[in-house]
C-alpha cells in the first residue's frame, strides 16, 4: 500500500510534459533529472573497489527493471555512494545507525509537523526510504527546472516542502564541537570559560532546580510586584510569585563581554546594529540603542516581557534586531553544550557516570516566533544571517536560500502604484503581507539550514494562522504539537495585528504549548533535563510579547499563560494626551457612559443602550449620512441583522464584502440613498478607505488602535459640503473601555469620566481653527 501510495503521489506531482513522457517511454525525461548522467560513472567506480557487491547490485537493479522503467530509475538513485559508504560503514561506526535513525524520524515527523501530507507506514522502513528519495529526486528536478511545484495550482495540494537533504549535517547527536568549529581549542576555551562565570543568564536560568514547594507556591500564591522608573522604556512592573529577585537597573553603558553573548555575536553584532545607532543623537560606544539597550537587559535576564509601545514607523526594526540577537545567542549556546557533551561523551571512559550530560529538551526546538506576515520572516531571517558572518569575506552556508527568497520575498511590481496609504499602514503591509506560513531553521555556528523538518529546527518561525492549522483541533485525525513541548523562548511580535486576524488562534497556540509529548520522536533520555521531564517546562519558558497598544486580551494571554519562575516585566505607560487632538476638524464629540454589571454582559448592554437610547435619536431623515463605526464583527451581524429587520434605510461593509460592493455601498451613502452605514473596524485596518459624505458618526465602541479615531473623524472634511454645524459625533463606553479610553482621551480626562456621577460628557475640537 505505502509503494502504491508513494507512486500515486509521484504521479501527482509531475507536470503534464512529464507524464506525457512517462506513459509513452516507461521513465521520466532526461532534461528534469539532474543525476542522469552520473550513475553509470559512480557505478565504475564502485566496481574497482568491490566487484562482489557491485554485482549484487547490478543484479538487484535488473529486477527492478523488469517491474517498471521508472522504479529502475528511482533504484539507480538509491544506489547512490552515499548510500553504499553507509552500508559499509555500519558495522564499524556505532553513530551511524544512530544518525540513520534520526533522519527517519525526522522524515516521519516532517509530515506531522507541516500537516500537509498523507499517512505513512512507521513500520515499514524501506517504503519509508524510497519515499524519501522519491522526493530528493523530485526536488532536484524542480530545483533544475526552476519552479515551485508546491505553490503550482496545476498539481493540487501536495506535501509542504521540508529539507531532508542536510539531516545528518544538522543533526545535534551526530554532529561534535571539533566538526563545528574549525578551531577546535577556542572552542574549548570558550565552554570552559563559560562554566568558569556561573552569572551567565543563561547558565543560571536553564540549570535552577525548582523544588516542589516552589512549584505549589507558583501556581496557588498571588504575584507580588514592584514599579520601576526606567530612562527610555518608562514605568515598569516587576511581578514574580517567589522570592523578590534583585531588581535590574538599566545600564547607562553596556560592555558587550558582560554580557555573555556567544562567539560569532560579539563581534558581528555592533556592525549589524550601526544602522540603528546613526539615527541617535549622542554618538556613543554603545552597540545599543538607548531602547535596545534596556529591553536587552530585560530579555537577558530571562524575564517575560511585555513592551505595549512597539511601533512599525518608528522602533520597531531595532525591537526586532534585539530580540533576534537574543534567541540566537540562547540557541547558540544551548547547541554548544550539547555538541561539547557530545565529544565528552565519546571519549569518556567506559563505566562513567552519563547523567552529568542532560542538556536538551523532549524536542529539539527551542524557539518559537510568532510574526503575522511572511515579510516579518523574511527580516528575522536576513538579521540571523547577517548576525552569523563575521565578515564579508567568511559568508555563512544557507541551505534553500534560493527557495525562501522565492516564497517569502516580494515582488515590487505587484504594489499598485498611486495608492494614497497612511505611512503606518505602508510600514505595517510592506512586502510580502501572506499571513499562514511556517518554517523551521535549523542553526549551527558556520552554517543555517531553512525549511528543516519541525523535529529537526532551533527556531520555529511560523503565523498564527500556519502554526494553528499544524495544531489542529481536538478530534482531527492528523494533528501534532509535540514540537512545542520543549520551547524555551516564545517571542509573538506584533500582537495587536492578531487581534486584527484572529486571536483565538494566539490563545490556541497558548493552551498547546510545553505540555508533554504524546511520542518519545527518536529522543535520548538519558541526555533530557530534568525539568522537561518533570513537566516544569512552562516554568522555564520566557515569553516576549510585544504590541503597539495596551489591549485587555493582550494583557490576559501575558497574565494567565506566562509562568516562568524568573519574573515578569511589564511596561505601563499612561498617555497624557489622546488621539482625539489629533482631530482637525470642528466637531462637538459627545461621550455616552452605559452601564454593565461584568465584562461577558458589556455586549449586551452596549447593544440594547443603541438601539434604545442613541438609534431612536438618528432615525429621522434629518440624521442622514450617519456612519457606525463597530470594532467587533459579531457586533456588525448582531447590528447588520437588527437593521435588516427593522427594515431601515442601511448599507454596510466589513472586510468580507466585494469590491463592487464596497465601491456600490460608498456610492449610496455619498449620495444620501442609504441613510445608515455599517462599518467594520477590521475593513479600515486592512484597506484605510477614505469614507466621504458622513455628517454624522457613531462609535459603537472605542476603536482598538487610538488613531483610528482621529482618522475617522479627519473623514468628515473629504465632504465637499460647507455645513459643518451639522456634524455629530457620539461614542459609547464603559468601565470596562478604560484603557481605550485613555488613548482617545488621554489618562486625566478618563479618570474623571469613569468616576463622574454624569453618563454625558462633551469635548469639542477644532475650535481654535
Amino acid at each position: 500500500m505505502g509503494k502504491r501510495r508513494a507512486g500515486r503521489e509521484l504521479l501527482r506531482s509531475l507536470s503534464k510534459k512529464q507524464k506525457k513522457h512517462l506513459r509513452e517511454f516507461g521513465e521520466e525525461h532526461p532534461f528534469y533529472d539532474k543525476v542522469s548522467g552520473r550513475p553509470e560513472a559512480t557505478q565504475i567506480c564502485e566496481l574497482s573497489e568491490d566487484s562482489d557487491k557491485s554485482s549484487a547490485e547490478s543484479d538487484s537493479e535488473t529486477e527492478v527493471e523488469q517491474v517498471s522503467g521508472y522504479h529502475k530509475l528511482l533504484a539507480t538513485l538509491k544506489t547512490s555512494p552515499e548510500s553504499e559508504s553507509e552500508e559499509e560503514e555500519d558495522e564499524s561506526e556505532s553513530e551511524e545507525p544512530e544518525e540513520s535513525e534520526a533522519e527517519m524520524d525526522s522524515e516521519g515527523s516532517q509530515e506531522t509537523g507541516e500537516a500537509e501530507g498523507g499517512e505513512e507506514d512507521k513500520n515499514d522502513v524501506p517504503e519509508e526510504e524510497e519515499v524519501t528519495d522519491t522526493a530528493e529526486q523530485i526536488l532536484s528536478q524542480e530545483q533544475a527546472d526552476g519552479t515551485d511545484t508546491s505553490c503550482d495550482p496545476r498539481h493540487g495540494v501536495i506535501e509542504e516542502f521540508t529539507d531532508v537533504k542536510h539531516e545528518s549535517e544538522f543533526s545535534l547527536e551526530t554532529n561534535f564541537m571539533e566538526e563545528e568549529s574549525g578551531d577546535c581549542n577556542a572552542d574549548k576555551r570558550d565552554s570552559s570559560s563559560s562554566q568558569a562565570l556561573p552569572e551567565d543568564p543563561f547558565k543560571q536560568h536553564m540549570d535552577k532546580e525548582l523544588e516542589d514547594k516552589e512549584i505549589e507556591k507558583m501556581s496557588s500564591l498571588p504575584k507580588t510586584s514592584s514599579q520601576s522608573q526606567w530612562p527610555r522604556v518608562g514605568q515598569l512592573i516587576f511581578s514574580s510569585t517567589l522570592e523578590k529577585h534583585k531588581t535590574l537597573k538599566a545600564d547607562k553603558e553596556v560592555d558587550v563581554k558582560q554580557l555573555h553573548l556567544h562567539k560569532p555575536l560579539e563581534s558581528t553584532w555592533p556592525k549589524v546594529n550601526k544602522q540603528f545607532l546613526s539615527s541617535v543623537d549622542k554618538p556613543s560606544d554603545s552597540p545599543f540603542t538607548p531602547l535596545q539597550r534596556e529591553l536587552f537587559c530585560i530579555m537577558n535576564s530571562y524575564r517575560d516581557l511585555l513592551y505595549p509601545e512597539r511601533n512599525a514607523l518608528t522602533n520597531g526594526e531595532e525591537i526586532r534586531h534585539a530580540y533576534c540577537l537574543h534567541a540566537l545567542n540562547h540557541v547558540l549556546k544551548a547547541n554548544a553544550q550539547v555538541l561539547s557533551n557530545n565529544t565528552k561523551r565519546r571519549d569518556r571512559k567506559p563505566g562513567t557516570d552519563t547523567d552529568d550530560y542532560r542538556d536538551q529538551g523532549l524536542t529539539r526546538p527551542k524557539v518559537l516566533m510568532i510574526v503575522p506576515f511572511r515579510e516579518c520572516a523574511l527580516r528575522i531571517v536576513h538579521a540571523f544571517i547577517s548576525l552569523l558572518e563575521v565578515n564579508d569575506k567568511k559568508k555563512i552556508d544557507v541551505s534553500n536560500k534560493k527557495r525562501f527568497k522565492g516564497e517569502f520575498g516580494s515582488d515590487p511590481e505587484e504594489k499598485p502604484p498611486n495608492l494614497k496609504r497612511p505611512e503606518d499602514y505602508e510600514a505595517i503591509f510592506s512586502g510580502n503581507i501572506d499571513d499562514h506560513f511556517r518554517i523551521g531553521v535549523a542553526i549551527l555556528q558556520k552554517s543555517m539550514r531553512l525549511y528543516a523538518p519541525f523535529y529537526s529546527s532551533d527556531i520555529i518561525i511560523a503565523s498564527p494562522l500556519g502554526i494553528r492549522t499544524v495544531i489542529g483541533a481536538e478530534g482531527e485525525k492528523k494533528r501534532d504539537f509535540d514540537f512545542l513541548s520543549s520551547i524555551e523562548i516564545l517571542i509573538i511580535d506584533q500582537a495587536d495585528i492578531y487581534l486584527m486576524q484572529n486571536w483565538e488562534h494566539v490563545l490556541h497556540l497558548m493552551k498547546h504549548i510545553n505540555l508533554l509529548p504524546l511520542d518519545s520522536h527518536g529522543v535520548d533520555f538519558s541526555r533530557v533535563r530534568m525539568l522537561n521531564l518533570n513537566n516544569c517546562s512552562k516554568y522555564y519558558r520566557q515569553t516576549l510579547l510585544f504590541s503597539a497598544l495596551q489591549d485587555p486580551q493582550i494583557n490576559s494571554v501575558f497574565n494567565k499563560h506566562c509562568f516562568n519562575f524568573a519574573g515578569q516585566v511589564a511596561v505601563r505607560n499612561m498617555p497624557l494626551t489622546g488621539s482625539i487632538s489629533h482631530v482637525v476638524v470642528q466637531l462637538p464629540h459627545v461621550f455616552r457612559r452605559l452601564e454593565a454589571e461584568s465584562v461577558t454582559s458589556v455586549i449586551d448592554s452596549r447593544f440594547q443602550f443603541f438601539i434604545d437610547k442613541v438609534l431612536p435619536e438618528y432615525r429621522d431623515a434629518i440624521m442622514s449620512h450617519t456612519l457606525i463605526y463597530v470594532p467587533s464583527y459579531f457586533d456588525y451581524v448582531r447590528l447588520r441583522n437588527y437593521f435588516k429587520k427593522e427594515d431601515l434605510n442601511f448599507t454596510h461593509i466589513c472586510e468580507y464584502t466585494k469590491k463592487a460592493a464596497v465601491c456600490r455601498a460608498r456610492r449610496f451613502f455619498l449620495k444620501g440613498e442609504k441613510q445608515f452605514l455599517l462599518f467594520t473596524e477590521r475593513f479600515h485596518f486592512y484597506k484605510r478607505y477614505t469614507i466621504k459624505g458622513i455628517r454624522n458618526l457613531i462609535f459603537y465602541e472605542l476603536p482598538t488602535y487610538s488613531h483610528f479615531y482621529s482618522e475617522i473623524c479627519n473623514m468628515l472634511k473629504a465632504t465637499d459640503s460647507g455645513v459643518d454645524a451639522t456634524w455629530t459625533c457620539t461614542v459609547l463606553y464603559s468601565k470596562y473601555d478604560a484603557q481605550k479610553l485613555a488613548a482617545v482621551v488621554g489618562i486625566d480626562r478618563t479618570a474623571q469620566m469613569l468616576q463622574s456621577k454624569k453618563n454625558v460628557h462633551l469635548f469639542v475640537t477644532g475650535e481654535n481653527d
